[in-house]
């Protein structure tokens, strides 16, 4: 569901802009809003989510879609924890649609989906794995990157429950916000994705602002 937000990014006390490739951690105090915008359209943001108080609770995919009864993500929709949980809610979206079921990108599903030369080429899962051995304070390892929610991105169901990797429905200046219903971890990768068209085959930054 569509929905605008009454605040403003020129009032949010932090702000930051995220490169295509780069990652962006941050802690959420319970109660703080965070908002993402496609900078410039049809880019996806691959974000993880854990309790900042015991990272061993994270975004559950399973309790979230349960919870909500709906496979994509839009105002109104809480994001539930491994403990079934609630961690965030959504209260403005302005792009629709949010994926959470066609997963992060990695050099293993490079390999499998475009070819073996396509291996080596960055993928969401290298950034977040930087993110880990760059941040050891948040106590994360390579066993922590499960779920992740692809922000911005277009996935639709098939009729047969297959899942497509489609063109996005984002556009410049888009955006979604979450209000933290715990203290909560934030792990974006901002996809790098050249060979989908979930970036429109040219990854763009985004921004990010908390409240």
């Amino acid at each position: 569901m569509l929905t605008e937000s009454p605040r403003h990014t020129e009032t949010a006390p932090f702000k930051a802009t995220v490169n295509a490739g780069d990652y962006w951690v941050y802690r959420l105090q319970e109660g703080q809003t965070l908002r993402i915008t496609d900078l410039e359209g049809n880019q996806a943001a691959d974000t993880l989510f854990y309790n900042a108080d015991d990272t061993a609770e994270r975004y559950s995919v399973t309790d979230t879609l349960r919870g909500q009864r709906n496979v994509f993500l839009t105002t109104g929709s809480v994001l539930r924890s491994s403990e079934d949980r609630p961690m965030l809610k959504i209260v403005a979206d302005t792009c629709g649609r949010h994926d959470t079921l066609g997963g992060a990108c990695a050099t293993e599903s490079n390999t499998v989906r475009y070819s073996l030369e396509k291996r080596h080429m960055h993928a969401c899962r290298d950034s977040w794995l930087l993110a880990v051995a760059q941040h050891p304070e948040y106590g994360l390892t390579r066993r922590d990157i499960t779920h992740n929610i692809n922000f911005f991105m277009n996935v639709p169901v098939t009729k047969e429950g297959g899942l497509q990797f489609a063109d996005g429905i984002s556009a410049p200046g888009k955006y979604v916000e979450l209000v933290a219903k715990m203290n909560v971890l934030v792990m974006i990768s901002n996809c790098p994705q050249l060979n989908n068209p979930c970036n429109g085959y040219n990854p763009t930054p985004i921004e990010v602002a908390v409240w």
